[in-house]
């Protein structure tokens, strides 16, 4: 049985998401960051960056949310959360799974904890500026690139959908919400509507509007 590492509304949403869309036994396991168990020796252990989430599957250790993704997808490929190897379309999920882990996610970061981004005391606005500024692009580029849906690969739900769910909810402060474009907001309310993305919400706690 997989032991998935949890915070509420973190990036382990999203394969919390993926294991309740498979319908295979897991675990959660809470790493309460209001108490920094995740700097704790325990969480070290496992994920020496103290990040969230991580997956222990079997006598595999894995950490890296688009990696445990990859995982999961390449060990249930009959799920179909992820196109055929050595396919176009896997390629295109290579591509996109990596722009929203590697340049929507590091500005999502720094948005929220831009203090940490600065040795100025007085720098954390201007780096708070910036981040806003690229994720505004960065989210136009999604919308530009999404096709007619009703996931991010056309008529196929993947490991993507969850993944640009959470952002999108991370981006809700933003001055134009990602919510608010129009075919990213279909989407990922097409998304939300699922039972298992559902069931996660449920699980996790998160209570009010998950977009605003």
């Amino acid at each position: 049985m997989c032991k998935l590492y949890y915070y509420p509304g973190n990036a382990s949403f999203i394969p919390h998401v993926l294991l309740r869309e498979l319908g295979v036994p897991f675990e959660l396991e809470l790493v309460d960051r209001d108490r920094d168990a995740h700097k704790g020796p325990e969480y070290l252990n496992l994920n020496p960056a103290g990040r969230i989430p991580t997956l222990v599957d079997g006598g595999l250790v894995i950490s890296e949310t688009a990696a445990i993704c990859l995982h999961l997808a390449d060990k249930y490929p009959e799920a179909g959360l992820a196109p055929q190897l050595v396919s176009n379309e896997r390629a295109r999920l290579y591509q996109w799974l990596m722009f929203l882990t590697n340049t929507i996610q590091p500005d999502i970061l720094m948005f929220y904890y831009n203090e940490r981004y600065t040795s100025d005391p007085d720098g954390g606005a201007a780096v708070k500026q910036a981040a806003a500024k690229n994720l505004q692009k960065w989210f136009q580029i999604v919308e530009d690139n999404l096709g007619e849906g009703p996931y991010f690969l056309g008529q196929n739900y993947s490991v993507l959908d969850p993944y640009l769910t959470i952002l999108v909810r991370w981006g809700r402060y933003l001055a134009q919400p990602p919510a608010s474009l129009p075919k990213t907001g279909a989407l990922v309310r097409n998304v939300l509507q699922r039972p298992a993305v559902q069931a996660t919400i449920t699980a996790e706690g998160i209570v009010g509007d998950f977009l605003t």
